[in-house]
């Protein structure tokens, strides 16, 4: 079964990006989820989706407050309407508004099409995370974790904490081949 590869970007900053792969038959309610568990956001707020035009202009809304799909209805049910019906273009673009009063705004960008489904994961999938997320409530903790994936990354160890090399500490003023005063050169006033 083919796969949709989604880029999520956080539209305040579009180096802060999340890749998500999902089965078309999946349903935006789904997609809805995995993207609030990638940006670390709790879940707890009306989110909607809206078709969206090269210049990310709204379209029709993709609501997961709405439970049932009606004719002529302002908005489609997140739970009711599955991904590939709304996907028309190979590069096909939606906007993506968690919590109305908040409104954190999100770009969605379908960036490919694979062929490959891997039977070990379960989908949607979080293919890719770049960049810090955002805060949902104020300011976010310091987490372990990555802080050792970073000084591991880095290879900080004790000796080089204090952001100093021991680079040139040995060289003397004679040694560098400076005159530091006296000489008959100096400025007299």
């Amino acid at each position: 079964m083919a796969l949709f590869r989604f880029r999520v970007y956080w539209e305040e900053d579009d180096l802060v990006y999340r890749d998500i792969e999902i089965r078309p038959t999946q349903t935006f309610l789904e997609f809805h989820k995995c993207i609030i568990t990638a940006y670390e956001f709790d879940g707890k707020h009306a989110a909607s989706f809206f078709d969206s035009n090269e210049k990310w202009t709204r379209g029709r809304e993709i609501n997961s407050e709405v439970l049932v799909n009606k004719r002529d209805a302002p908005a489609l049910s997140m739970m009711r309407t599955p991904v590939s019906a709304l996907v028309t273009t190979p590069d096909h673009k939606f906007v993506y508004e968690y919590d109305p009063v908040k409104k954190w705004s999100f770009l969605v960008e379908l960036i490919g099409v694979s062929k490959d489904e891997d039977s070990r994961k379960t989908y949607p999938f979080i293919l890719r995370k770049e960049g810090v997320a955002p805060a949902q409530y104020g300011v976010k903790g310091v987490n372990l974790d990555k802080l050792m994936e970073v000084e591991e990354k880095y290879d900080l160890g004790e000796d080089d904490m204090d952001g100093f090399g021991s680079e040139g500490e040995e060289e003397s003023s004679e040694d560098s081949g400076l005159d530091t005063g006296g000489g008959s050169d100096s400025f007299e006033e």
